[in-house]
């Protein structure tokens, strides 16, 4: 139904997408409207799952029949009826895997402008043509460098990793990247037949040998004699060096096992040719105000603006002369240069000054990200939206929190409605509608408690929200801990860290605060996991994890650590296939007791028949996935259930099979609260079920696709399986911003959780920026002054009373306000 613009409100009635309970609601446009609610109370279903998607819905039934189709794969939200509501924008925490050539840059739009800026306006070598503008991207044709094709790196061998231990010989297999068995038999007897002795340690055998064995391409024939115990005639051997041999698997071998034992001798490296740029040599060669456009994508915002701003305020008489071979004083240099500043100011604002063009999306935060394209639409210039937010907030310094909300003015300012699902208090009370749903998760909640001005949610006594937004909930008064020894960081160098010390206690909680950017992230998930888990001689968590390369002159204290637990907020899993039942191992149990009915015996059923991954048990159409995925043209792709199963995952015969009146996939989409009844004599689900929980997770699906877990649950999860392993010893857990995506009900649970592990002997060390969260903790050590350059020091250490009273520390009066008797009523 089409909107009238004098409707000052959006009318849904009949909402029950997921746990909406038949839901009417009346939400006013023109406004900045609130959806809170302990996590998964229903109020993504609402704001996302009905009112985003119904817009979205609206939109391909507007355009062509091959898209009107597409609807009817996706499905429709389950309404009855929505008027009033005007075409929508959905801004959320994307947490997928982003292209590794996606950048800041490319993410904001930004890129195409400096691009334009070295093609129009830039300094040519003498006698050089002008470039297009997709001259200057890596990204394209005309602009990649042609032996890395733009990515600006290679893979390829390392002589560390193909030879780990040059003590060896190359009969005792000091060549590790070459093949074992037969072949290795093989080439050993060619490198004999070649003169090189293969008894001789590696690394006294000459460079010259050592580098021809591992990387030449020839490929001589050696005559190999019979052998009694091994080869009873004579045959031609053909010689392969250990890279030969690498590229020659990664390029034939049908056996993963194989390819991947082959990668593990590969390491990306800087191309040589363009220096990891990914650009031609004709288009680095053209500057702008003395750099090239590498050099100026790796400046930091706040010193692009530096480097610009000259440019941009020239007057248009000073712009009206330029030479033949620079145009930095040219018209179009003074726009394109007024416009970058204009945009970047807006960044800056944001608090990401300490973020440069060229850095990788793979490496921001959700917050991040969702920030850079806030950004983005405050120049679009679009006005009568409804931009539907994600947690704004998430990821953000109290200080950065101020300068978002102006932001987020400015778009309600332009005629724009904001629809914001957010947890932050400060956000909620600057909110001018707030609709709070609940009373509590899963099939506890999705009913409005309240709907009205922020004011009015003091009234209603059933809302959590109302209890913790009004002062009526107090934190539990904890004994701060002493700390039972430190760990001694000295002279560490990672990213903005410059020679930073720091002692990290331990048999503790220890909070990591400073604003965005500061470097909390690098010195607790990279510096500290690094360390103790090269201490521990474990391998990387993951490919990703290669070799981080940190400078330190000393660490002491490391001993103390016997285990290595690091609660991060990647997926649990990239695809549906991926669960909360798998991940946490309760779905084994499960399967074995319906391994174990009659009928499964009787058939001949084993376990592995109730596994959505095994093509017995699978429905054939989706592969066990209970998804098929819908590619769309000019749209991101994205999943409808399966035509065959409608989602339940199996095939006929397997969901034939039932244990306690449910089948398989029954239980898979029981919650964890209904699946606590269910199965509460399987101690080894039941444990599992307790902790998830424990960490205030009990709405979950047990068959949650992995996909639609927020970050905040991938890593509760974790954490979840992580508290049902009972194990002595002393671990070091690290988390990132475990509180981010938490309403404060929830972070109090997971408080809780966080303190026994402390309680049983442990050292957790977190980095947060939610305040109560940070009070709560034994120890603080707060990181700035502010992000990037500027950061990348201790500001302030000590217990949250001492680090509240700190001169120079950002953190310090918010802290100081909340820990005030006015301030912890909010």
């Amino acid at each position: 139904m089409p909107h009238d613009p004098n409707e000052p409100f959006v009318h849904v009635r009949g909402a029950s997408e997921h746990n909406l309970k038949n839901v009417d609601v009346d939400l006013p446009r023109d406004a900045m409207v609130a959806f809170t609610g302990v996590s998964g109370s229903g109020k993504s279903s609402l704001a996302f799952g009905t009112l985003y998607a119904e817009a979205q819905r609206r939109y391909f039934e507007s355009v062509a029949p091959y898209a009107r189709r597409l609807v009817q794969q996706m499905g429709v939200p389950h309404v009855q009826e929505i008027t009033g509501l005007p075409p929508a924008v959905a801004l959320q925490q994307r947490r997928g895997a982003p292209s590794s050539r996606s950048s800041v840059g490319t993410l904001t739009t930004l890129s195409n402008l400096l691009r334009m800026l070295f093609s129009r306006a830039g300094t040519y070598p003498a006698g050089a043509p002008h470039l297009a503008a997709e001259a200057f991207s890596p990204n394209t044709v005309a602009g990649a460098c042609p032996r890395c094709h733009g990515l600006g790196v290679e893979h390829d061998v390392s002589e560390e990793l193909m030879v780990p231990d040059p003590s060896l010989s190359i009969r005792e297999g000091a060549i590790a990247a070459w093949p074992g068995a037969w072949q290795g038999a093989n080439l050993r007897s060619i490198v004999t037949g070649l003169g090189i002795d293969v008894d001789k340690p590696w690394r006294s055998l000459t460079k010259k040998d050592r580098q021809w064995l591992l990387f030449t391409d020839e490929q001589p024939k050696v005559f190999i004699k019979p052998e009694r115990d091994r080869v009873d005639h004579g045959y031609h051997g053909l010689f392969w060096s250990a890279r030969a041999h690498i590229h020659h698997v990664l390029a034939t071998s049908k056996s993963q096992m194989m390819r991947d034992k082959a990668m593990r001798f590969m390491r990306s490296v800087p191309c040589p040719d363009c220096e990891g740029t990914g650009l031609r040599p004709e288009a680095l060669k053209v500057t702008f105000r003395g750099l090239n456009i590498a050099e100026m994508n790796a400046l930091s915002f706040t010193e692009l603006v530096a480097l610009l701003r000259p440019v941009a305020e020239l007057r248009e008489a000073a712009a009206a002369t330029s030479s033949a071979d620079s145009g930095e004083a040219t018209e179009v240099a003074v726009r394109l240069c007024a416009d970058l500043v204009a945009r970047v100011r807006v960044l800056l604002d944001l608090g990401l000054g300490y973020l440069s063009l060229g850095r990788s999306s793979t490496t921001l935060s959700p917050g991040e990200a969702q920030r850079l394209r806030i950004a983005t639409q405050l120049r679009s210039g679009l006005f009568g939206v409804v931009y539907v937010l994600d947690e704004p907030s998430a990821g953000l310094h109290p200080a950065d929190a101020a300068p978002l909300l102006d932001v987020l003015e400015t778009l309600k300012g332009s005629g724009n409605s904001l629809f914001v699902v957010e947890h932050d208090l400060d956000i909620v009370r600057r909110a001018d509608w707030v609709v709070d749903i609940g009373p509590g998760a899963g099939e506890g909640g999705g009913r409005v408690l309240y709907s009205g001005p922020v004011d009015g949610l003091e009234q209603v006594a059933d809302s959590v929200t109302g209890a913790h937004l009004f002062g009526r909930v107090e934190a539990p008064h904890r004994p701060q801990r002493v700390p039972q020894g430190w760990l001694h960081l000295r002279g560490v160098s990672r990213h903005n860290l410059e020679d930073l010390s720091v002692d990290v206690p331990l048999c503790v909680m220890t909070a990591v605060t400073g604003v965005s950017g500061s470097g909390k992230s690098t010195l607790v998930t990279q510096v500290l996991a690094e360390l103790v888990r090269r201490h521990l001689g474990q391998a990387p968590d993951d490919a990703e994890d290669d070799e981080l390369e940190i400078d330190i002159d000393a660490a002491t204290g490391l001993e103390s650590f016997d285990r290595l637990v690091r609660v991060d907020q990647r997926p649990i899993g990239r695809t549906p296939r991926s669960n909360l039942a798998t991940y946490t191992g309760l779905f084994d149990a499960v399967r074995k007791e319906y391994a174990g009915t009659p009928e499964a015996r009787e058939r001949g059923y084993g376990a592995g028949r109730f596994s959505f991954n095994v093509a017995e048990g699978r429905c054939e159409t989706c592969q066990g996935e209970g998804f098929v995925t819908v590619e769309l043209l000019f749209l991101p792709g994205t999943y409808a259930p399966c035509p065959t199963c409608h989602g339940a995952r199996y095939n006929a015969e397997t969901l034939e099979i039932e244990y306690r009146g449910k089948n398989i996939a029954e239980v898979l989409a029981l919650s964890v609260d209904e699946a606590s009844d269910f199965l509460a004599d399987l101690p080894a689900a039941a444990r599992s079920l307790t902790t998830l929980r424990e960490v205030g997770l009990g709405y979950l699906r047990l068959g949650q696709p992995a996909t639609e877990l927020s970050g905040g649950e991938a890593q509760r999860i974790k954490l979840a399986t992580e508290l049902q392993r009972a194990r002595r010893g002393h671990a070091l857990y690290l988390l990132d911003e475990p509180t981010a995506g938490l309403h404060p009900a929830d972070i109090a649970l997971l408080l809780r959780q966080l303190h026994r592990l402390v309680d049983a002997g442990n050292t957790v060390v977190l980095v947060e920026h939610d305040l109560d969260t940070i009070i709560s903790a034994d120890w603080v050590i707060d990181l700035g002054p502010r992000g990037g350059d500027e950061g990348g020091r201790v500001v302030a250490t000590g217990t949250p009373e001492q680090v509240a009273r700190a001169e120079d520390s950002a953190t310090a009066p918010y802290l100081a306000a909340r820990l005030s008797p006015q301030g912890s009523s909010g």
